[in-house]
Order: C-alpha cells, then sequence, then structure tokens
C-alpha cells in the first residue's frame, strides 16, 4: 500500500464569473522514503494539488476525490480535529517564499516550538533543546542565538532552513517541498537540495518536491510527474522520462532547458502560456501550443497511454515523436532536428 494514494483529484473554485477548475482528475502515488517529483509551468496545479491533500485549501475551495489516503487513512472521512493531528506531525509541508511563510511577529524559537508543543507535548525546556537540535541538524550556526530571532533578522536560505526545521520537527513520513529553491541564489539552491535529500535518506521519509526546474528534477528525483493546466500528462522514472518523453509537453520542457542549447542557436521555448479558466481549449489542453497538433485534438478528449498514466496524448508517441507525423521537422529533448 502506497504511502500517500491520491486517485481521480479535482479542485474547483467559486469566482465571480464562474467555475475554476484549478486541479483536474489528478491520481498521484508516492512510497515511503520515495522521492517523487511533480513538474510543470506556474499554473498547473502542483502546489493546489498538494495543499488540498494538506487541507489547507480555502473555504472556497471544492475537493473532490475517489480516493485521497495517506498511511492507510481516508483523509475524505476524517474529522477536522483527526486531521489536525497528522498535519505537522506525520504529514508536513515546506511552503513557497520562507520570507513571507514565517509569520514575522514571532521569534524562531516560538515557532519551532509551537509544533513541538502541539504534537509532542514537550515542555518548554525540551521544546528548547528540540529547537536548537533541529537548527544544527539544517545547518544554522549558532542555533542558541538563532532563536531568539526574528524573521526579518535571517536571509532567505536562513529563512529557508528554519521552515525545512519545522517541517521536519515531529520527524513526519511524508515531506512535501513546494519550489523549496524559490528566489534562493544558486549557491543556496544547490545546498538547501542536497539537505533535502540527505535528511530524506537518513529519516526514511517520503518526500514530494514540486517544482518547475527541470535540474532539480534529475539531480533529486527518482519518479517524475509532469502535469499541464491541472492535469496529468506523463508519469514515468526520472532516467526514462530524461530519455524518452512520452507527452509533446514534456519533450517541449526538456528542449528548453538551457544546457541543451545549440550554440550559436536560439534557446527553444513553448509559445503561449497555461490555460486559464476563460480560455480553455476544447480537446487536448496543449493543442494550442503542440507542435503535433491537428484537428482531432481540438476536438477529442486526450486518452491515456497504454502504460499506467504514462502520457495523456490521442497520439501513441516514440521518443516524443508522434507516429503519424514523420516528416515534421522540430527539435526535442536535446537530440536534433528529426
Amino acid at each position: 500500500m502506497p504511502l500517500l494514494d491520491i486517485q481521480n483529484l479535482t479542485v474547483e473554485f467559486q469566482t465571480s464569473t464562474g467555475t475554476f477548475r484549478a486541479v483536474d482528475g489528478v491520481s498521484l502515488t508516492c512510497d515511503t522514503g520515495e522521492i517523487l517529483s511533480i513538474v510543470g509551468e506556474s499554473g498547473s496545479g502542483k502546489s493546489v494539488s498538494m495543499l488540498a491533500v494538506m487541507g489547507l485549501l480555502p473555504w472556497t475551495a471544492k475537493i473532490t476525490a475517489d480516493r485521497m489516503a495517506f498511511n492507510g487513512q481516508d483523509l475524505l472521512k476524517l474529522s477536522p480535529r483527526n486531521r489536525r493531528k497528522i498535519i505537522g506531525k506525520d504529514m508536513a509541508m515546506i511552503f513557497q517564499e520562507p520570507m513571507s511563510s514565517l509569520n514575522p511577529c514571532f521569534t524562531v524559537g516560538f515557532q519551532l516550538g509551537e509544533s513541538l508543543r502541539i504534537h509532542m507535548g514537550l515542555d518548554r525546556a525540551a521544546r528548547r533543546a528540540r529547537s536548537i537540535e533541529l537548527l544544527k541538524l539544517v545547518g544554522i550556526p549558532s542555533p542558541e542565538d538563532r532563536l531568539s530571532n526574528f524573521p526579518h533578522q535571517m536571509s532567505g536560505g536562513m529563512s529557508q532552513r528554519v521552515m525545512i526545521a519545522m517541517a521536519l520537527s515531529c520527524n513526519p513520513k511524508l515531506l512535501i517541498a513546494d519550489e523549496p529553491t524559490t528566489a534562493l541564489d544558486v549557491t543556496i539552491q544547490a545546498q538547501i537540495l542536497d539537505l533535502l535529500v540527505r535528511l530524506q535518506k537518513e529519516n526514511g521519509m517520503a518526500l514530494v518536491l514540486i517544482t518547475h526546474d527541470m535540474g532539480v528534477v534529475a539531480e533529486t528525483a527518482e519518479r517524475v510527474q509532469v502535469q499541464y493546466a491541472g492535469q496529468k500528462v506523463e508519469e514515468q522514472p526520472v532516467k526514462a522520462l530524461f530519455r524518452d518523453p512520452h507527452h509533446p509537453y514534456t519533450a517541449a520542457l526538456l528542449a528548453s532547458l538551457p544546457e541543451r542549447a545549440q550554440i550559436g542557436e536560439r534557446l527553444p521555448s513553448i509559445l503561449g502560456v497555461v490555460p486559464g479558466q476563460h480560455d480553455r481549449p476544447q480537446g487536448c489542453l496543449f493543442s494550442p501550443r503542440c507542435a503535433f497538433a491537428t484537428d482531432l485534438c481540438s476536438r477529442s478528449v486526450m486518452r491515456q497511454g497504454p502504460e499506467l498514466g504514462r502520457a495523456l496524448c490521442n497520439y501513441p508517441l516514440i521518443q516524443g515523436i508522434p507516429q503519424n507525423h514523420p516528416t515534421m521537422t522540430v527539435e526535442l529533448a536535446g537530440e536534433g532536428t528529426r
């Protein structure tokens, strides 16, 4: 049984102009000790999917799913009180923008100790000792002094490490990291990623890494799920995905990596943007931006590929190229022009 099991998750928001579907039938699983990466552009429903799992979406969100289970417990049937016992303890999340995720009105020590008091029942002395231990664990120097710091007195990298310490405070079985390296410089990004992977291995926890950076995926993940416009379009082991993408969107993402650019040529890009509430196309949601789209793509609903959700496309793909487009010239995934 997977540690996290989500089947056919849909999240809708009621707006003044109608219903907006942010997540559209997404399914995923994550096993104990596994690193799963969810990738896609901004607006593809990555964060909303995980916030729905955490129960942190506002009341305006309508969440439906065939199954949403964690560690064998049905999250859809748990009472709010019982769900709060899980959130922050067995299931924790590192949010985007650490400078805004930490409460500016309270010290680092207070915010670290809060979850220790609620979930583990530690007294003041034990909370302080555990907080110092956590700050040492994430590589913050002079942790005793940092406990009295307010968030504005710390750098972005330090704040992100504090967020990681808070998430790890109760030894969670599942850690969700939502863009953990956003707004950090390259050196700090590498340190944070190395820290997350090391702690994941040491603690044996599952890690769901939300990102739009394919380089981060290549360095850390074991399995990759690609989302577009709220839908899951492909899922593969990381090496297989980079070697042989099965969806045109995945192939286009890989082709746009700077390290795959040819000297003297412009970096490939995906024209257009992810569709929103009022510009959702008929049929395949990626068809307006797809180099392989035909009239059929704008009329029919995509179907799952033959191999357990590997690709959501009208056509079978071989190395990222649809079989019925042998003469189309396009450069994908750094494999040259075909």
